[in-house]
C-alpha cells in the first residue's frame, strides 16, 4: 500500500517501497489555471529535496515543481508532454510527473499527511 505525503509547495508524493511518484496537488492546478506545458527531467537525473524537479506552465504563470525528497529520476510521465491539460483533469492521479528512487527516506518525516495538508491549505486561504 502506497503512503501519500504533501509539501507546503503543493507537491504530493506517493511512496511504495523505495520508489516515489511525484505530482502537483489538485489545489495547485486550480491556482495555476489551464496548464499549457510541462517540462520534465531526464531519466537518471539526481534531485535533492527542495530542488526544482520540473516546470509547469499555465495561461497565468510558470511554476517550478520541487522535489519533495531526494532521489534519482527513474521515469517521467511522457503522457504529459503530449497532453499537459491532463494535469487539470487528474492532478493527483494520471498526471503524475516523475517516479524517483528515494535516496533518503528520512526526509519523508518532514512532509505532511493528507489531513495536515488540507489544514495547511485552509490556513493559507
Amino acid at each position: 500500500m502506497a503512503k501519500l505525503y504533501y509539501t507546503k509547495e503543493h507537491e504530493w508524493i506517493s511512496v511504495e517501497g523505495d520508489v516515489g511518484t511525484i505530482g502537483i496537488t489538485d489545489h495547485a492546478q486550480e491556482q495555476l489555471g489551464d496548464i499549457v506545458f510541462v517540462e520534465l527531467p531526464e531519466k537518471g537525473r539526481k534531485v535533492a529535496q527542495g530542488e526544482e524537479a520540473a516546470v509547469v506552465e499555465s495561461v497565468k504563470a510558470a511554476s517550478e515543481v520541487f522535489a519533495p525528497i531526494s532521489g534519482e529520476v527513474l521515469e517521467a510521465n511522457d503522457a504529459l508532454a503530449e497532453n499537459s491539460a491532463l494535469v487539470n483533469e487528474d492532478a493527483e492521479g494520471a498526471a503524475w510527473f516523475v517516479k524517483i528512487r528515494l535516496s533518503n527516506e528520512g526526509e519523508l518525516a518532514g512532509l505532511m499527511d493528507r489531513a495536515a495538508y488540507e489544514e495547511f491549505v485552509k490556513a493559507e486561504s
